[in-house]
C-alpha cells in the first residue's frame, strides 16, 4: 500500500498520513456502498487496502461530523457524505477528484479494468469522480 500512498500524496500534492486516512475512508465507502462481489476482489487484489480499511473505517470512526451522521440517518448520503467527510480532513473538491482518480488507477493495475468498471458501475455518481 506504500505504493499506492506515495502516488496519491505526490499526484494530489498532500502528506502521506492524510493521503493514507483518505484512500482508507475512500475504500470502505466502496466497501459498504458497492456490489460486494467487485467490491471484495478489488480490495482484496490491491496490496494493503484490506488494512487501510479496517484502520479507518473501523469502530472509532467518527463518520464525518454532523453533516456524516445526519446523511447516515437518512440513508447514507453516497459520494456527497464521503465528500463531506473527506472536506472535514482538510481536502478540496479537486484533491478529492485527483485522490479517486489515482486510486482507481493503482486498483485498475491490481485488479483489472472489469472487476473496477463493476465497483465504479455500482455506486451511484462514482463515475463522475473517476
Amino acid at each position: 500500500m506504500n505504493e499506492l500512498v506515495t502516488r496519491v500524496a505526490d499526484t494530489v500534492g498532500i502528506e502521506p498520513a492524510l493521503a493514507e486516512k483518505a484512500i482508507g475512508m475512500m475504500l470502505g465507502f466502496l466497501q459498504r456502498e458497492a456490489a460486494d462481489g467487485p467490491v471484495a476482489r478489488m480490495i482484496e487484489q490491491t496490496p494493503g487496502a484490506t488494512d487501510l480499511v479496517a484502520r479507518f473505517n473501523g469502530e472509532g470512526s467518527d463518520g464525518g461530523g454532523l453533516l456524516g451522521k445526519m446523511f447516515s440517518a437518512v440513508g447514507g448520503g453516497g459520494v456527497m457524505a464521503l465528500g463531506q467527510q473527506l472536506m472535514a480532513e482538510g481536502l478540496s473538491m479537486g484533491e478529492i477528484t485527483a485522490l479517486a482518480k489515482e486510486t482507481i488507477r493503482y486498483a485498475r493495475e491490481q485488479a483489472g479494468d472489469e472487476t473496477v468498471d463493476e465497483v465504479v458501475a455500482s455506486v451511484p455518481g462514482l463515475s463522475q469522480f473517476v
